[in-house]
Formats: C-alpha cells, structure tokens, sequence
C-alpha cells in the first residue's frame, strides 16, 4: 500500500450568511470559518480547482470566490538573499572586506 500525496489549493469563500456552511462541505475540506468577516477557506484538489470555484460562484449565498496565489509561488530561497555565502559548504570563504571595522579613540 503505497501513500500518494495529492496536491491542494485553499479556495477562499466569502458568503452573506454563514447559515449554508454544511453544504459548503460537499465541495472541499472546510480548513477555516471567519465569523466576523463572513468568509469560509476550502482546501480542494488542485487539478479541480477552478472547476470547483466556478460552481461555488454560482451558488446563490455566495459573494466572491477567489482562489489562492500559493501554489504559483516559488517557496526554495536558496538565491533569495544575494552575496549570501552558501552554509552547506564550509570551505566558502567570508569577503573581510564586506565586514564593517570601527576604530575608537580614547
């Protein structure tokens, strides 16, 4: 028996009333529920995602479906910082010359 890990989307659902949240249950994993700001977050399968919010659009107590930008972000930083010596490599060498010297006299 093997593990398959299926990618997810979070689909933010705002509504007028929270009254319909259990039959937002049939389109995903509802992760959040926002009782002040009246908006509910799913987690669906990525490859149904737009299909999903396009049918949760139609419902009539729904305001505005929008899905997440997450999975469009690159999440390795490797090269985020630049001039940045690369720690998994202890033979780099720090620039002396990027280091500040203050002198002082007393």
């Amino acid at each position: 028996m093997s593990l398959e890990v299926t990618k997810r989307q979070g689909i933010v659902v705002w509504v007028y009333t929270l009254r319909q949240i259990k039959n937002l249950k049939r389109y995903g994993y509802i992760h959040y529920v926002s009782n002040r700001m009246k908006y509910v977050l799913l987690y669906v399968d990525q490859e149904e995602a737009q299909a999903t919010a396009e049918k949760l659009n139609s419902l009539h107590f729904v305001r505005k479906v929008e899905l997440s930008h997450r999975p469009e972000i690159d999440m390795t930083l490797k090269n985020a910082l630049p001039g940045r010596k690369d720690r998994s490599n202890p033979e780099a060498e720090y620039n002396v010359s990027s280091f500040e010297t203050k002198t002082y006299s007393f």
